[in-house]
């Protein structure tokens, strides 16, 4: 398919509405958007005034009122309508996501399957939304908890998921009884409208106020800060940096909102002398080199093992020399460009930095330039040596930068090895990020360690599989800066609803509870 197309079969326009609460709206500023394929401009998107904001929340608001009354099963019957769409357009969708985002075609593709997957997921959750029962201590009392739904629930997506953040909370939120606010990226838009009015065509198919699922494509300085300070939305559910992170739960909690946060990630992979490096290799370099290191989970710090070192680096250097960089649309690419020339910037900021803190870039770092490589986004995945104390290797650099960084004795014996993996865990967990975490290993005490309370202290910890690709059955998120938020599987959806404990007493006396007397004598 051409970029025409592509925009053709999703129903975009060279000029597109940035609003929707039922009908479409957007007088604010245009946004020309381009693709970092080779910088050229694919369609434009018209914002929205604060104006249209507020009636957009307004609609919202209406819509969940009439939405919650909807039983569950009922709920999920549209989601799952919703994921037959996006099964019916995913490698037009896909491809989008290429265009604007500009990852890879089997990793836009994916994105998308990841939103059909959590659709799955929440039709069967909508007959799931348990409550517990609970003994009382009161005679002829019963006590039980339900869930309730929330409201309307705002979503700010980033760029580098453009579609698959908002599944995530979209199609939780909606089995579970709200309306939607979606405020995408500045810098994806495209996806934005193009999922919103597939949204809609479900909606109308089944008599629902499409108002459910509503878009607001702004600024974050206005149409952003708008929505943080709205107390009409209970709950804001972000993705981005640690920053943006910091002014989302300033705002919201101090109106005492709610916040779901996923934020920035510096993710490590601990390699030990007992790991199996031809699982650990592609591992590595899938982790650190999709997406072009733009992923909240891509590898950024390798820790391992002295007496592992020099084959492991000498392995990933071959792997990095072979990866395919260029179009993303090419099937034969393996990572394209990065998602601005600021971005670029950034990462030779950040590999400048390194080299004056001592560090060693071993391979790659290089921009790339030449016919093949358009527009100046394209750049060489690096591979640098490094202390973990280094001020840079602190930061979550969103560029594909490795740092290997070793620990343990070089003369150790592999039952000496075991013991040196607390300095590993120390290693990996001094950081201010925690999301995502692995260990290679084939040792049972190393794996189980690492998995305890005593070893990684991020969100996800996996043996022998890499950082990235989680599925979307577990709960997604970290902790400390990457913000605390769960999202997808497992029991997330909880956050989508207020949860209301309830005693009936249906007997004719009114005992108190701990067995308090409080009467007259009369």
């Amino acid at each position: 398919m051409t970029r025409k197309e592509i925009l053709e079969a999703l129903g975009l326009e060279d000029e597109n509405p940035g609003g929707f609460d039922g009908t479409w709206k957007g007088s604010g500023p245009v946004i020309d958007v381009e693709t970092p394929i080779d910088g050229t401009r694919l369609a434009s998107v018209r914002q929205v005034s604060e104006a249209e904001y507020d009636a957009i929340v307004e609609r919202a608001q209406e819509a969940f009122l009439a939405w919650r009354r909807v039983p569950a099963p009922k709920r999920g019957e549209v989601v799952r309508q919703l994921g037959n769409r996006l099964r019916e357009s995913k490698a037009a969708l896909g491809a989008l996501v290429t265009l604007e985002m500009g990852k890879i075609r089997a990793e836009g593709e994916g994105e998308v399957q990841e939103m059909i997957d959590i659709c799955d997921f929440a039709v069967g959750l909508s007959r799931q939304l348990y409550g517990l029962t609970m003994a009382s201590e009161r005679p002829d009392h019963h006590m039980r908890e339900q869930w309730h739904p929330l409201g309307v629930v705002g979503v700010i997506s980033a760029f580098n998921f453009p579609v698959a953040v908002w599944s995530w909370n979209a199609a939780i939120a909606a089995v579970c009884g709200d309306a939607v606010l979606w405020k995408p990226s500045e810098r994806t838009p495209l996806t934005a409208v193009a999922v919103t009015k597939m949204a809609a065509e479900v909606c109308e198919a089944n008599g629902v106020d499409p108002a459910i699922f509503s878009l607001i494509v702004g600024e974050g300085p206005t149409i952003g800060e708008r929505l943080l300070h709205d107390r009409r939305v209970p709950l804001v559910s972000a993705t981005g940096s640690c920053r943006m992170g910091r002014r989302v739960a300033e705002v919201v909690g101090k109106r005492l909102g709610r916040t779901i946060l996923e934020l920035g990630g510096n993710n490590a992979i601990v390699v030990t002398p007992h790991a199996n490096l031809d699982l650990a290799i592609p591992a590595i370099l899938f982790g650190a080199v999709g997406t072009a290191g733009q992923r909240c989970t891509t590898t950024r710090r390798i820790i391992v093992h002295r007496t592992v070192r020099d084959e492991l680096v000498s392995r990933l250097v071959r792997a990095y020399e072979d990866i395919r960089i260029g179009d993303p649309l090419d099937e034969n690419t393996l990572m394209g460009p990065l998602i601005s020339r600021g971005a670029v910037e950034q990462m030779q900021a950040a590999l400048a930095k390194l080299k004056e803190e001592g560090g060693e870039v071993l391979y790659g770092g290089e921009v790339l330039e030449g016919d093949a490589y358009p527009g100046g986004r394209y750049v060489r995945p690096a591979i640098a040596t490094a202390d973990n104390h280094y001020e840079i290797v602190q930061t979550e650099t969103f560029a594909p930068i490795l740092y290997i960084i070793e620990y343990g004795s070089p003369d150790a014996t592999p039952a000496e090895a075991v013991e040196e993996l607390d300095e590993a865990i120390r290693i990996h967990n001094d950081v201010p990020q925690g999301l995502s975490s692995a260990i290679f290993t084939d040792h049972v005490r190393e794996a189980e360690h690492f998995m305890s309370h005593r070893g990684s202290d991020c969100g996800i910890a996996n043996v022998n599989i890499g950082t990235s690709g989680a599925e979307i059955g577990g709960a997604f998120g970290g902790e400390k800066e990457t913000g605390g938020g769960r999202e997808s599987g497992s029991d997330a959806w909880k956050a989508y609803m207020r949860r209301q404990t309830n005693t009936v007493n249906w007997s004719t006396d009114l005992p108190l509870a701990q067995g308090i007397e409080f009467g007259t004598s009369s």
